[in-house]
């Protein structure tokens, strides 16, 4: 323990026994689940033992349901029709007291996901960025709004308004950040939100909730803890969700949609899984080529939907390429997070390795070999990267979105290869391009932007900037998410539409000018 810095350690452990329901925080007194960190706290290896949360049911989850429901109240409801501008207060309201609580979410994203330190503030500092940025976005999209046009001997007023209940579940990888690029652009766009946390990365949202109590109206905000299938469930069995908001596993999706009685008034945001290729061409500075493969392939130990799951290396440079780039993955260092921010660190999940061992297993069974000294090492809570080659489609780190720690290489001949291979694949978010000759990049450019949808020139694969759109083809996503796309998913355009006579003309100006209507108006918001 005295090795942890001070500030960083776990002095008490955190049992949280309230939720965020209707507006109150309550409290809870029924079963628990245990949370763990895998990172050890003493000398002799032992996951410790950080606190515990709510194992919430069907009751829970009807309470937040009805809640939500009746703060939309059939879009009559306090939050659905506050004005922008007050909703931006309440919004400002609440990243001001986020902004206090740094320190913990810091250390607890340390903590329970074992991401550096370094990453953990940037997360959290991204988030608060996020959040203001969503903010003025909201006000450019109000603004532009905020005036009538005259079409055909109509006038009309179009803005976009608020859908209904959002039910909102977040990934572990970035418990805060990916969680609330979907939470607050829903929330503030006038939507109730339930929000259930990821089964890693949920004690952190503890600090959090205060501030969502304080800031939001009754219902506009509620938060449950436990598995999905006891809280998730129920609610969508319900058919009174409008939006399915999460970013996490196809499958989870597919299931939660399927309960849904009403699938035709259900909308999608969903960010799931990738298996996202680097091309590396004959042409191709190395050097450039192997650093962002590494840092594609394991940032944050590979957990990251945007991460580099699969290379492609021209036959012709293959040998020297897999040569140096397993030299550099053996050269990584791995620690604890706050250890002088190690590149690698531990794996939240303590079956993780076990899987990675399984996918080296079958890809060596299969002909593939580990061509790094330190492939496959196992720590207590951890797996060193391994990197494979040859790999093939016999194995299962082909088809398998592995999310952790080993780097399937793969050489080709003709670029059609990995084209076809790409065409073929469940999966279509981005790409990551290595070369310099324009005449063979300007082609493979206009074929791959239709494969996917982000294409990554030298540098690999990432979700930012936030004003970008993230999104992908195929199964690995529905909608896009960026600050200024979000705001689109999660409403939908309305509009008050009158003929252009002097009676309709002048009701129109009176509602303006009394300002009893927080639709009908043309305020500009600073």
């Amino acid at each position: 323990m005295n090795s942890i810095p001070e500030a960083f350690q776990i002095k008490s452990v955190l049992n949280q026994d309230t939720y965020l329901v209707n507006g109150e925080l309550k409290k809870w007194e029924g079963e628990t689940t245990p949370v763990y960190s895998t990172i050890s706290s003493t000398e002799k290896y032992a996951p410790t033992l950080l606190g515990s949360i709510p194992f919430m049911g069907e009751k829970e989850a009807m309470d937040a349901l009805n809640a939500a429901d009746a703060a939309f109240n059939n879009g009559q409801g306090l939050w659905p029709t506050m004005k922008v501008a007050d909703r931006i207060k309440c919004m400002d309201n609440f990243v001001t007291q986020m902004k206090a609580t740094r320190n913990e979410v810091v250390k607890y994203l340390m903590w329970e996901i074992g991401k550096n330190l370094s990453d953990s503030e940037k997360e959290f500092d991204r988030t608060v960025e996020y959040i203001y940025d969503t903010i003025e976005s909201y006000k450019e999209l109000n603004s532009r709004s905020a005036h009538f046009n005259k079409v055909q001997g109509i006038n009309a007023m179009v803005r976009r308004g608020p859908l209904g209940v959002v039910l909102c579940l977040g990934p572990y990888n970035y418990p805060l950040n990916e969680t609330f690029s979907l939470l607050i652009p829903a929330l503030i766009m006038g939507n109730p939100v339930i929000f259930k946390p990821a089964k890693h990365g949920v004690l952190l949202i503890s600090p959090l909730l205060e501030a969502f109590q304080t800031s939001f109206p009754k219902g506009a905000i509620n938060i449950l803890y436990g598995r999905g299938r006891e809280v998730a469930s129920p609610i969508m069995k319900s058919g009174r969700v409008s939006i399915l908001a999460l970013i996490g596993n196809s499958k989870s999706a597919i299931a939660l949609q399927d309960l849904h009685p009403n699938k035709n008034r259900l909308r999608l945001v969903l960010g799931l899984e990738a298996k996202n290729p680097a091309i590396v061409l004959p042409d191709a500075n190395l050097d450039l080529a192997i650093q962002e493969c590494v840092t594609g392939s394991l940032s944050f130990n590979g957990q990251r939907c945007t991460a580099l799951k699969v290379l492609y290396v021209h036959e012709s440079i293959a040998e020297e390429f897999n040569k140096r780039f397993a030299a550099k993955v053996d050269e990584l260092t791995f620690g604890n997070p706050w250890d002088n921010s190690p590149f690698l660190t531990p794996l939240p999940e303590k079956e993780k390795p076990a899987y990675i061992q399984e996918l080296i297993d079958d890809a060596t069974s299969n002909g593939a070999q580990v061509l790094n000294a330190k492939g496959g090492t196992h720590y207590e809570n951890y797996i060193f990267p391994a990197v494979l080659f040859p790999v093939n489609k016999n194995m299962r780190v082909y088809h398998e979105e592995q999310f952790g720690p080993v780097v399937p290489v793969i050489s080709f001949k003709n670029i059609q290869e990995p084209l076809n291979d790409m065409a073929e694949s469940n999966y279509g978010q981005q790409v990551s391009l290595f070369g310099k000759d324009i005449k063979t990049i300007a082609p493979l450019i206009d074929t791959l932007v239709n494969l996917v949808c982000r294409v990554n020139l030298n540098s690999s694969c990432q979700r930012g900037p936030d004003v970008f759109p993230f999104t992908g083809r195929k199964d690995s996503a529905v909608g896009t998410l960026s600050i200024h796309d979000a705001l689109r998913s999660f409403s939908i355009r309305t509009f008050v539409a009158s003929k252009d006579n002097e009676y309709n003309n002048g009701i129109l100006q009176e509602l303006l000018n009394s300002k009893e209507s927080n639709f009908i108006n043309t305020d500009y918001i600073l």
